[in-house]
C-alpha cells in the first residue's frame, strides 16, 4: 500500500511539473546538436551543461545566470590553461591550484555562487578530463554561449505570446488568498469562535509566501518583456506593479496583526460587536477589487483598472466607516486593535491601488473613520 501511495504521489508531482522536464530535456539536446553540427565540436560538454544550469534558475534570474555561466566558463578555462602549462595536467597539485585560484578569483570579483561553481567545474573538467589546448579554448566558451542562449530561448517559448499572464495569475491568486483570509477572520469574529480565529491566524502567518511569489513573478515578467521586443512597451505597466508590491506586503502584515487581535478578542468575556465582521468583510471585498485593478492595469484598458480601483476604494472606506462606528471611549484593547488594523490595511491597500500621495489617502480614510482632518 505504501508503495502505491508513493507511486501516486510521484505521478501527481510529474503531472504538475512535466513542463520543466520537457523544457530542460529539449534545451540540453538542442544545445548539444547546435554545438556538434553548427560549431563542429566533437565533445560539447558545456553546451548542454550550460543549458541545464540556466534553466535550473528561477524565472526572472535566467538572463543574468546565462551571462554568469558564460563568464564562469571563460574564467575557468583561462585559469586551467595557465596552470596546466605551468604544472602539467592531471596532477594533485594542478587540481589543488586550479580550484584554489579559480574560486579565489571568482570570490574576489564578487561573483555569485552559480558563477563560482561554474568556473571551478569548468576548470576542473579541463584539467582532469580534457586538458586544454589553444585550439580547444574557444570551443568551450562558444559551447557555454550556445547553451545559455538556447536555455533563454526555451524559457520564453511558453510565455512568448502572453508574457504577463503568469504575473496576472499570481496577482489574482495573491489577492484572492488575502480576501479569503479576511473572510475567515470575519467569520470567526461573527461567531466569537476562538478556534476559527486561531486557524485564521495560522493562515495569516503563511501569507508572506504569496508576496514572495508575487515578487518572483514580477522578476520573471520583466525578463520575459526584455526578451520580447514587441512587448517592451508593457515594461511601464510592470514597473507600476513592482512599485506597489511594498504596499501589498504591508497589507499582508496588517492582516496578520488583525488576525492576531481577532484571536484575543474572541477570548474576551464581552461579546464581539456584530458589525465588526461586516467591516472585515468589506475589507475583503476591497482587497479583491484591488487585485482586479492590478490585473486590469496589466491586461485591460485603463478605464477597467480605474473602475476596479474605485470599487476597491469604496469598499475600503465602507470598512473603515463601519469599524469606526464601533469605537467608543474605553473600548477593550483587542477591539481597538482590530479597528486600527482595518484602518491601516485600508490605507496601505489604497496607496498601492490608487498610487495617490500619503496625505490624500490619509485624509479620505480618516474622514471615513470619523477622525478630524486638517
Amino acid at each position: 500500500m505504501a508503495r502505491w501511495t508513493w507511486l501516486r504521489t510521484a505521478l501527481r508531482r510529474l503531472r504538475a511539473g512535466w513542463l520543466p522536464v520537457v523544457e530542460a530535456t529539449l534545451a540540453a539536446t538542442i544545445a548539444w546538436l547546435l554545438a556538434t553540427r553548427l560549431v563542429g565540436h566533437p565533445q560539447p560538454f558545456f553546451a548542454p551543461a550550460a543549458a541545464l544550469i540556466v534553466l535550473g534558475q528561477a524565472r526572472g534570474q535566467r538572463m543574468r545566470r546565462a551571462v554568469e555561466v558564460v563568464l564562469g566558463v571563460a574564467a575557468g578555462v583561462l585559469v586551467a590553461d595557465l596552470v596546466v602549462q605551468a604544472l602539467g595536467p592531471r596532477t594533485t597539485w594542478t587540481v589543488f591550484t586550479v580550484i584554489l585560484l579559480t574560486v579565489a578569483l571568482a570570490v574576489a570579483i564578487g561573483a555569485s555562487s552559480v558563477s563560482v561553481v561554474q568556473a571551478a567545474v569548468s576548470a576542473l573538467y579541463l584539467v582532469v578530463v580534457s586538458p586544454p589546448t589553444e585550439s580547444l579554448v574557444p570551443f568551450r566558451f562558444v559551447d557555454a554561449l550556445i547553451g545559455g542562449a538556447v536555455a533563454l530561448a526555451a524559457s520564453q517559448l511558453v510565455d512568448a505570446r502572453r508574457p504577463l499572464a503568469p504575473l496576472v495569475g499570481q496577482l489574482r491568486q495573491t489577492f484572492t488568498e488575502i480576501g479569503d483570509l479576511l473572510e475567515e477572520v470575519a467569520g470567526a469574529l461573527d461567531r466569537a469562535d476562538e478556534t476559527a480565529a486561531l486557524a485564521a491566524l495560522d493562515r495569516a502567518r503563511r501569507a508572506d509566501a504569496a508576496v514572495q511569489g508575487l515578487r518572483d513573478a514580477v522578476l520573471a515578467a520583466g525578463e520575459a518583456l526584455r526578451l520580447n521586443v514587441r512587448r517592451r512597451r508593457d515594461i511601464g505597466r510592470l514597473r507600476s506593479v513592482d512599485a506597489s508590491i511594498r504596499q501589498i506586503d504591508y497589507v499582508v502584515r496588517n492582516v496578520r496583526v488583525l488576525a492576531r487581535a481577532g484571536v484575543t478578542l474572541t477570548r474576551q468575556p464581552s461579546p464581539v460587536p456584530a458589525d465588526l465582521g461586516t467591516a472585515v468583510r468589506s475589507l475583503a471585498e476591497a482587497v479583491r477589487a484591488g487585485g482586479a485593478a492590478f490585473a486590469a492595469d496589466l491586461t485591460g484598458p485603463a478605464d477597467a483598472a480605474d473602475r476596479h480601483a474605485a470599487a476597491a476604494e469604496s469598499a475600503a472606506l465602507t470598512a473603515v466607516r463601519t469599524a469606526g462606528r464601533l469605537y467608543a471611549p474605553g473600548p477593550t484593547l483587542p477591539l481597538a486593535m482590530v479597528i486600527g488594523q482595518v484602518r491601516a490595511t485600508a490605507i496601505d491597500l489604497l496607496r498601492g491601488v490608487r498610487g495617490d500621495d500619503d496625505a490624500a489617502v490619509l485624509d479620505r480614510v480618516d474622514e471615513a473613520i470619523g477622525l478630524s482632518v486638517r
